[in-house]
This record gives C-alpha cells, sequence and structure tokens, in this order.
C-alpha cells in the first residue's frame, strides 16, 4: 500500500485520495501522466538549502493528496479542488520522458516532485526518477511522510534528496483532527526508511499558534532527529501563515525564535527560521567558527562563500551536498 490508512477498496470505488480505482480488481491511478503543475525553480524554494545550492530544479505536481488539510500547500496555492475534485482540475498530459527531457531543455540539474503529495502519483514519479537517473539528472521530493516503507524502498533507488513536511511538531491530536491522521508513528517509521536509502534529508515544522505550538513537543523531536537522523539534519522553522479555513494569525517571530533557539539546544546545527519579514536566521552559519557562510532572502541565496564544502574561515566541512 502507498499509505498507512490500509484501505479496503471495493469494486468501482475510489481510495481516499479519489485517484485510484479498484477496476475488476485491479488498482488504476487515475492521475498517471497528468501533471497540474511544472515550473524552474531554485532548489532552496522546496526549501532544500543544503542539498545543490543555487542550483535550478524542474518542480512537477500531479493530482492528489492523502490528507485533507488546511495546511497542505495545495491550498495554499489557492486551488482547493486538489482536495475536492482532483482529476478535475486543469492538467497537461505528459510522459516521463517528455519530463525528464525538459529538465535537459531547461538545464536543470534535479526534478523535484512536489506541489501536492508525490507518493499519490507515486507510479509516475518512479518512471520519471528511473529515467533521470539513466542521466546526469538528480530527484527530489517533498512530502508529509505519511506513507509505507514499501514504496520508499523502491522510490528510493533513484532519489538523491527529500524534505519532510512535518505540522505541529508532530502533535498527534493535530494530526488526527485537522490531517485525518490517527498515528503519526507511520511517519517516523518513512523518515528511518529515508535514511536507510541513505538520501539527503531536509525537515521543516510549520509551527501553528494555538494547535500546532507546543515548545516542549518540539523540543522531543528535535532531539529525535539529532539522535536518529544525525545532527547535521537542517531543521526549517516555518510561519503559519493563514490560509482562509482557520481563523488563526500568523505565528509570532518570538515564537519562531525560541524553536529554533531550544531546536539547537537539542544538538541540531542547521536551524533555520522561514518568516515574513525574512529573519536572519534564515542564512547558514559554520557550526565550528559561527561565520555566515551561506546568506539568503526569501530562499533565494545571496552570496554562497562556501569553498568545496568549507568555511572560508576556518576550513570546517559543512554538510552540503554540491554540484560535482
Amino acid at each position: 500500500m502507498i499509505t498507512p490508512r490500509n484501505e479496503f477498496i471495493n469494486k468501482d470505488k475510489f481510495d481516499f485520495s479519489s485517484t485510484r480505482q479498484n477496476r475488476d480488481n485491479k488498482l488504476i491511478a487515475l492521475n498517471y501522466g497528468k501533471v497540474s503543475s511544472v515550473n524552474v525553480e531554485k532548489i532552496e524554494k522546496a526549501p532544500m538549502f543544503h542539498f545543490m545550492p543555487e542550483s535550478n530544479s524542474l518542480f512537477i505536481g500531479l493530482p492528489g493528496c492523502n490528507v485533507k488539510s488546511p495546511f497542505c500547500s495545495d491550498v495554499e496555492l489557492g486551488n482547493k479542488a486538489f482536495h475536492d475534485n482532483p482529476l478535475q482540475v486543469k492538467y497537461q498530459y505528459q510522459t516521463p520522458e517528455q519530463i525528464v527531457e525538459t529538465a535537459e531543455k531547461k538545464d536543470c540539474k534535479s526534478i523535484t516532485f512536489t506541489y501536492t503529495e508525490p507518493f499519490i502519483f507515486f507510479e509516475f514519479a518512479f518512471k520519471v526518477a528511473k529515467n533521470a537517473h539513466r542521466g546526469s539528472i538528480k530527484t527530489a521530493l517533498v512530502t508529509n511522510g505519511f506513507t509505507t516503507e514499501e514504496p520508499i524502498k523502491k522510490l528510493g533507488k533513484y532519489l538523491d534528496a527529500v524534505t519532510i513536511k512535518i505540522f505541529g511538531s508532530l502533535n498527534p491530536q493535530l494530526y488526527q483532527k485537522y490531517m485525518s491522521i490517527k498515528d503519526v508513528d507511520a511517519i517516523f517509521v518513512a523518515l528511518k526508511q529515508f535514511q536507510k536509502q541513505k538520501l539527503f534529508i531536509e525537515i521543516t515544522n510549520m509551527v501553528i499558534p494555538q494547535i500546532g505550538d507546543n515548545l516542549d513537543e518540539c523540543r522531543k523531536l528535535a532531539a529525535w532527529i539529532s539522535h536518529e537522523l544525525g545532527a547535521e539534519t537542517p531543521f526549517h522553522i516555518l510561519q503559519y501563515n493563514p490560509s482562509g479555513d482557520l481563523d488563526i494569525l500568523p505565528t509570532a517571530t518570538a515564537t519562531l525564535e525560541r524553536f529554533a533557539e531550544e531546536s539547537h539546544r537539542e544538538g541540531l546545527r542547521y536551524v533555520y527560521i522561514h518568516s515574513t519579514p525574512p529573519h536572519q536566521e534564515e542564512n547558514t552559519f559554520c557550526h565550528n567558527c559561527r561565520e555566515m557562510v551561506v546568506e539568503r532572502k526569501n530562499r533565494s541565496v545571496k552570496k554562497n562563500r562556501l569553498i568545496d564544502g568549507r568555511c572560508p574561515g576556518c576550513g570546517f566541512r559543512l554538510n552540503f551536498v554540491q554540484e560535482k
């Protein structure tokens, strides 16, 4: 199964995402090749700060989502049809080969599966990634992590990097009430499997006032990441901005700063704050001497002072994957 829901889908019925149908006891991916979004972006927009900095990536998305939540990126894009009627959104049919050709023509160093939940278009993403790896194009995905180990193992053979989107520090009540996920343990299992596949991992944590701003839960999450995935795992603290569905104000900058400070205390070396206006902690500082090595603003690199992945001041090697 693609998700841990363990759904039983009767004949002619659809799955939770409304993108798969049981036809004569065969599960058909109805969104295959239906590319709803395709754009050339800097990889930092993922957000992915330590993987091939400043490089162009072809961002693609197909209809469908495995949760129904006011925090999802598709809602942020202003298109609730991704949830309600995913197969009725505008799309352009493309083959995996065409996606790779587009990436090559536009001089993209990678292809990033994003916008919606990539594991909902797993079959298409798998073929794109496999074709991309026949050449020199890397692949990355942005996921909520609500999937099973089997698809991670299969897709992981052709993936290079992943950003896992976490909300409210993985608060179980938030996930059950607002994201239709009863057990967040599946996400921890997925995180460990991504690591076993030797993928470069970055993690985001959206701090949501009132319902997902428990500092102690962030401490526990940061400690788990530091211990299980490594202290050098980049950790992004995201500001919540109202989507229109919830009467909640944006996360206060002071709150984001406290979360970042406590995450550092739990051992994480690279903690970033994403807020409006842009925050100083969007930059990368050398863990050894605290010199600024990468300057950013609004997820865009303004100055990269790394020399072969090392701090220009003290020579300390930082956890970056750079173009060869």
